[in-house]
């Protein structure tokens, strides 16, 4: 596990810890804790309280909010989001694999986010790519320095090999006479395989993450 690292350079960003300001936005801010844990931690049996409380869940405005703090707490128990255990269950056996771009804009904006190793990764690419300091990569993703710096490192191996080797994999080739043998549909079209992904990022992706860096 590595462990955050005193830097000389301060952040550009302050970070909210322990953030559960969308608690008070929740309809079921305010119920007697009696009446939340018989309506929210029902028995197994119990559908008539569980319709209830996904009808609650339904029309809460911080719904996602609610599950994704069920997911980064490992908690089990009870109804979050609008889903019941067995219904999160999927999500919770999967959660080291998720790759939530909204999760991904929220750690570039100093939220305190637990992100899944794909999530660590995307924001990885994306600092190298707006030229941040090992120093503040540190501080986002709340690893050692010289870690963060080893991230940097390989994403920039990691683009050089894509660009080096992307041509074998387009079928980039001419013919006896030195012209393309290439239409325009070919051209257009990903290769099959490739050693390195190349990342597809829409234009509105693009624009949200450099105005959050």
């Amino acid at each position: 596990m590595h462990t955050i690292t005193t830097n000389n350079t301060p952040p550009t960003t302050l970070r909210g810890i322990a953030d559960h300001s969308w608690h008070k936005r929740g309809l079921c801010h305010g119920m007697p804790a009696t009446d939340a844990d018989e309506l929210f931690f029902p028995k197994p049996r119990d559908h008539q309280a569980i319709a209830e409380a996904k009808q609650i869940c339904g029309r809460c405005p911080v719904r996602r909010d609610c599950f994704n703090h069920a997911l980064d707490n490992t908690i089990k128990d009870g109804i979050w989001g609008g889903l019941t255990e067995a219904e999160r269950r999927p999500w919770h056996a999967k959660i080291n694999k998720r790759l939530d771009y909204a999760r991904v804009r929220a750690a570039f904006q100093g939220r305190d986010v637990h992100l899944s190793e794909p999530e660590r990764e995307a924001v990885t690419r994306h600092a190298y790519a707006r030229g941040w300091s090992p120093e503040r990569l540190a501080y986002t993703l709340q690893v050692g320095l010289e870690h963060a710096r080893d991230l940097l490192r390989n994403a920039d191996h990691d683009v050089a090999d894509r660009d080096r080797y992307w041509d074998l994999y387009t079928g980039d080739a001419t013919d006896d006479n030195g012209e393309d043998d290439h239409t325009d549909e070919e051209e257009e079209k990903e290769p099959a395989s490739s050693p390195v992904t190349r990342h597809v990022q829409t234009t509105s992706l693009i624009v949200a993450l450099r105005k959050a860096a």
